[in-house]
Formats: C-alpha cells, sequence, structure tokens
C-alpha cells in the first residue's frame, strides 16, 4: 500500500527512506544472470551548499531576501555482465531556508535504470520515487508557481524493443507516474499510457521513427475531478551531419478528449493538438551545445493538463583539466488545455530562467561548484511580473569508489 503523504507533517520519515535504499540496492542486486560474470561499483559522495535568493517564492508582491543551506549525501551504484546494465543513484537533500521564508524540507531521489539486451531484444526499466519541491521542480518543468510545497512521485516506465531486420525495429513502451502533493491546495494525479512502433534506419546517418501512443491522465483524491485522454500519433527523424553534429525533428497530432466535474455535472470537451519538436547537439573536443524546442502536454498540481513551449540552450566547455564552466537558458510559454480549474482560470504565463555555473575539481576527491541563476515569470493575470536573483556555492566529497566483481 502506497504511503498517505497528506496530513503528515514532516513527510517521510527516516525509516521510510532507509525502507526505499533497500529495496533498490536488494532489486538491482539480485538481476544480474548467476552464470555472468558481474562488475559492481558503489560511489558515496557528500555536499554542502550554501544559497542566497533574492525572490525565492517568485512572487511579485512583497518579499524579503532568504538564504538557505542544502546538505546532499549520496550513493551511485551500477552494475554490468554481458548483457546486463543496472544503475541508480540514491540522494536525500536535507534544506534550509531562514530570512523572507522560513521552511525547512528533506528530498529524496531513489531511481533505477535497468537494461537487458539479447541478440534481437532489448528490455529496459526506469522509474522510482522522487520527493521533491515544486518551485525546484516543476517551475523549471512547466514554467508554473505552484506552490511551496512537496511533491511526492512514483514512475515505473518499462520499455521493449526487437530487431526485426538489420534495418527494421520495433519500438515499444509504457508510462505510469503516481503523484501526490503534501497541501490540500494542490490536486493530485495519476498518468498511465503507451506507446508502439516501428524505427527504421535509413542509412548509416539516418534514422526514422514512427510511433502510436495513447496517455490517460486524471486527478485523484478531488472533490471536482478532471479526467482525459489523448492517443496519437509522431513521426521523428534523425540526421548525423558529421560525427559531431547531430539533429532530431519530430511531430504529431493528439486527439484530446477531456471531462471537468462541476457542481451540475460535466463539461466534456474534444480537440485536436499538434506537438513538435527539434534538437540540435555540437560535440568538441573539449565544448559541448545543445538547442532544442519542444511543444508537448504535461500534467499539473492544478488538477489540469498544461501545454508547454519550451526552448533551450545548453552548453559546457572545460577550461582546464579541473575547470569546467556551463551555461543554461530555458523559455517557457504555457497555456491550459481547459480553461477553468480549481479557483478560477488558468491564466498563460512566461518563465524564462538562466544558470551559469563553474566546477572545479580542487583535489582528487574534492570538487567545489559556483552558480547564479536569474529566474523571470509574467501571468496574464497578473499586474506586474517577477523575477529572482540567487547565486550557491557548494563544495561535494567524494571517496575512493567501491569497486568488486563476482
Amino acid at each position: 500500500m502506497r504511503p498517505s503523504c497528506k496530513g503528515r507533517a514532516h513527510g517521510w520519515s527516516r525509516s521510510d527512506i532507509v525502507y526505499l535504499v533497500l529495496v533498490a540496492v536488494t532489486m538491482t542486486a539480485n538481476m544480474a544472470p548467476r552464470s555472468e560474470a558481474a562488475e559492481w561499483s558503489l560511489a558515496p559522495s557528500i555536499g554542502a551548499k550554501g544559497v542566497y535568493n533574492s525572490n525565492l517564492l517568485l512572487t511579485p508582491l512583497p518579499h524579503n531576501k532568504t538564504y538557505g543551506y542544502w546538505v546532499t549525501p549520496a550513493a551511485e551504484f551500477s552494475g554490468k555482465t554481458e548483457r546486463l546494465d543496472v544503475s541508480s543513484r540514491i540522494a536525500a537533500d536535507v534544506v534550509g531556508y531562514f530570512g523572507g521564508e522560513d521552511r525547512q524540507f528533506t528530498n529524496v531521489f531513489a531511481p533505477l535504470s535497468v537494461r537487458y539486451k539479447t541478440e534481437k531484444d532489448q528490455i529496459g526499466f526506469s522509474g522510482g520515487f522522487t520527493r521533491d519541491n515544486t518551485l525546484l521542480s516543476e517551475l523549471q518543468e512547466t514554467g508554473v508557481v505552484l506552490q511551496f510545497a512537496q511533491r511526492n512521485q512514483w514512475t515505473f516506465n518499462p520499455t521493449w524493443a526487437r530487431k526485426l531486420t538489420e534495418k527494421l525495429s520495433f519500438q515499444s513502451s509504457v508510462q505510469f507516474s503516481d503523484t501526490t502533493y503534501e497541501t490540500a491546495r494542490l490536486v493530485d494525479y495519476r498518468l498511465m499510457g503507451g506507446s508502439g512502433g516501428l524505427q527504421y534506419q535509413l542509412s548509416e546517418r539516418d534514422q526514422i521513427q514512427l510511433l502510436g501512443s495513447y496517455t490517460d491522465f486524471r486527478t485523484t483524491g478531488s472533490l471536482f475531478g478532471f479526467q482525459a485522454n489523448y492517443p496519437g500519433i509522431n513521426m521523428s527523424f534523425t540526421h548525423a551531419f558529421s560525427e559531431s553534429l547531430t539533429g532530431t525533428i519530430n511531430g504529431g497530432p493528439k486527439f484530446l478528449s477531456s471531462t471537468s466535474q462541476v457542481p451540475l455535472g460535466a463539461i466534456t470537451a474534444h480537440e485536436t493538438v499538434w506537438l513538435a519538436g527539434a534538437s540540435m547537439t555540437k560535440n568538441w573536443e573539449k565544448a559541448t551545445v545543445h538547442v532544442s524546442f519542444a511543444r508537448d502536454l504535461a500534467p499539473s498540481g492544478f488538477g489540469l493538463l498544461i501545454q508547454t513551449n519550451r526552448g533551450e540552450v545548453a552548453g559546457s566547455y572545460e577550461l582546464s583539466e579541473t575547470l569546467t564552466a556551463s551555461l543554461n537558458v530555458a523559455g517557457i510559454l504555457t497555456s491550459g488545455k481547459n480553461s477553468a480549474t480549481i479557483g478560477g482560470v488558468f491564466p498563460d504565463s512566461s518563465y524564462v530562467s538562466l544558470t551559469p555555473k563553474l566546477s572545479w575539481k580542487v583535489l582528487e576527491w574534492w570538487q567545489a561548484e559556483v552558480s547564479y541563476m536569474y529566474r523571470w515569470r509574467d501571468v496574464d493575470t497578473a499586474a506586474d511580473s517577477a523575477e529572482s536573483h540567487a547565486t550557491t556555492f557548494m563544495v561535494t566529497y567524494h571517496p575512493p569508489k567501491l569497486s568488486f566483481s563476482h
């Protein structure tokens, strides 16, 4: 039975976290075939970070500056055989803020990635448990400010690919996620779906893929529920311009049907939504640049689906063997796919973030990072826009990696 998150003052207890770690490690340790030699490794680390933010809640209302600290213990686990590849990074963030906002919370990350392959088949799994803060996760994903609240999310995404010929393969996947919030002001939801189709290697440099998909989204535990399903078709084309330059474009329609429960009954709507995306990656000897754009549908804690138009540019450059600089710029335009939500009409919004970062490997086992983050947000229904300036300084200790084989 899934633990209930609402009504608990402190969220997940220490025993819950330990249990998640033990489950993940036990699952990965028992999946390697006994007849094959396996190589395993465990890389622990612990980091400490100081934070300054001029507008933590990204509000246009009067506010004060906020200071904070993060302590992040983590352990990266991996195992590999000839056919099996398993990886996980169990981590927690113990966070405290003071000044403009007095908050204490704990983030938990327990992902698991598994890939098993034969001559013709490849079976994969990605998923796990994440407990994070909406202002640090959903804001960067969707550009929507929900509340300063903790989000608990379970994900389960198995995949299967089968090679039919040298150039043709069958691709399939299943998607499941269950999301709850530790506040009654946001709406829990569940997302289920799947996809399947064909992938064809046109040439050494060109690849085409055609997929059909179906997704079902519904709120859970809400007085006035919302449900939507959207089958769709997506075609993508990937071209390698050179060994260091690759581009992908994709697009297709989603046939959206939604039902909103209201006090006097239900409102049903049907709509065809065209989604598209494009990306390009360029690699040099010491640098990497990635540019992408995507129009997509995403679930929201407001209890509805939202449409996001997201553009992003990310790059990194190795200044020396121990010093790396990186930059990330993202812009998101967001609108609701049903006009009404709890408390009124869902407004269109714009969000921009800019994050330069400098990483320095001080010693063999020590690393330091300093970063700056600028955020700007504008909502149609608000008189003023909001912006924030944030700086962080982090030091991480990486003890020697533990490796063993059997």
